[in-house]
């Protein structure tokens, strides 16, 4: 209530009435709230896009608020746009435009489905065109665009991490006469150019191995799968990443298309078939591996006696409905203590790296008092884990400053579930 703009009040210092003390607050009386004048010029704007009707259903019951991740640490959610965009909000220069992570926890709970997933990405859709682009996100763009990867690295270091690996590994772009491969591997560009990144691809390549899986890869040729850029709004910039790795998944023949990073599975199920015309046999890796578990299980002999919780990635969960893999693998690690945070599954919390937000700390740092990323840190501990597990490129390098900037380095390892299995079939790996 302190925040509301309108919030006056009267009060007298000392009143008694039948013998009863009211006085001071005892006896505020507070000016009505309602608003008399309305400027929903910035509402219609929105609810006029292609994705953006959706806007004009709320009827301001505020479910999303208390389910929001972003309101958890600031003042957010649909419901407070919507007010705003009632009360002459732009919200095409706004900075609310790009709070929003898309984790789609106000969807779950929405009577009305007033669906952010459509509405952000046609707003800011619009707010690039007219150049209203913060610029953090602008230099990831310009990145994409130039480079086929967020970090600006030259694609030639897309395969970097493969150096001194000795692993076999099938680079499909180097071989004259690429012969079919039964997995096609997309390792996803935290993976190929993030240093901890690094040490999960590798994981993954041990654990293929170990299980005779027949996979290759796309090397240099491989690009951002471009879901984040499409949900910034760079409409365009997806399509050509959409035409660009279609291409590719077209020229090297394979059986499944398997997955590191949830948005890749998102984009690549759900929005690259209207670009390239392909359906594909997709799968996110914990779903490839939770398939082999009795295999799997025979091969992990080292235990890991660690006290484990487990965050939910937005876009393999509620977006994908996808909980049960990756405690399949988890379940299965020998020695383990696995635990629930309170805010798992359906109502898993968002690691703030979503919709964009991977490259936003900068701007969400204003309007917030704490990273999403810093909150669920916290959660991981009150449960008493030791190692939080994950299963998205983004989160560990997201958790890993997390635990940092919370003081808690030394209380809490931050794991891709991939390098606690590898660890658990090797001798040579370190927990």
């Amino acid at each position: 209530m302190s925040e509301h703009k309108y919030e006056k009040w009267i009060q007298k210092d000392n009143v008694v009435i039948d013998g009863i003390d009211i006085s001071g607050e005892w006896n505020k009386m507070y000016e009505p709230r309602e608003i008399t004048e309305y400027d929903i010029t910035g509402l219609e704007k929105v609810r006029e896009l292609p994705g953006g009707e959706s806007m004009n259903w709320c009827y301001q019951c505020a479910q999303c608020i208390g389910v929001c991740p972003v309101d958890n640490v600031g003042s957010y959610g649909p419901r407070k746009i919507f007010r705003k965009l009632q009360t002459g909000m732009d919200l095409f220069t706004h900075d609310d435009l790009w709070m929003c992570t898309t984790c789609s926890n106000c969807l779950r709970v929405c009577p009305k489905e007033v669906d952010m997933m459509k509405i952000m990405p046609a707003a800011r859709e619009q707010a690039v065109l007219n150049g209203h682009v913060p610029a953090e996100l602008q230099d990831m763009l310009q990145n994409v665009a130039e480079y086929g990867n967020p970090m600006g690295d030259s694609a030639r270091k897309r395969v970097k991490w493969l150096k001194k690996f000795d692993e076999p590994v099938r680079d499909l772009t180097k071989e004259n006469d690429p012969q079919p491969v039964d997995v096609l591997w997309y390792v996803s560009d935290y993976f190929s150019f993030h240093g901890r990144g690094n040490d999960a691809a590798k994981s993954m390549v041990r654990v293929f191995n170990r299980l005779n899986v027949d996979f290759g890869i796309l090397g240099k040729e491989e690009k951002c799968d471009g879901d984040s850029q499409r949900l910034v709004g760079e409409t365009g910039l997806f399509e050509e990443l959409a035409e660009h790795n279609g291409a590719q998944f077209d020229k090297y023949d394979h059986n499944k298309l398997v997955v590191s990073d949830p948005h890749a599975f998102n984009a690549f199920k759900k929005f690259y078939p209207a670009v390239t015309g392909s359906e594909y046999n997709l799968q996110h890796y914990t779903q490839f591996l939770a398939e082999q578990i009795d295999t799997i299980s025979k091969l992990m002999k080292r235990p890991f006696p660690k006290k484990v919780t487990f965050h939910d990635p937005c876009y393999l969960g509620r977006h994908n409905g996808e909980y049960d893999a990756p405690r399949k693998l988890l379940n299965a690690i020998p020695g383990i203590e696995f635990s629930e945070m309170y805010r798992c599954k359906e109502q898993g919390y968002c690691c703030g790296g979503g919709g964009g937000g991977m490259w936003l700390d900068g701007l969400v740092a204003d309007h917030t008092t704490e990273r999403l990323s810093e909150n669920r840190v916290k959660e991981a501990i009150e449960v008493g884990a030791e190692v939080l597990a994950v299963c998205c490129p983004y989160e560990v390098s997201r958790f890993e400053d997390a635990v940092k900037s919370t003081n808690n380095d030394g209380k809490l390892k931050v794991m891709d579930i991939i390098e606690i299995m590898d660890y658990c079939m090797g001798d040579d790996a370190e927990a």
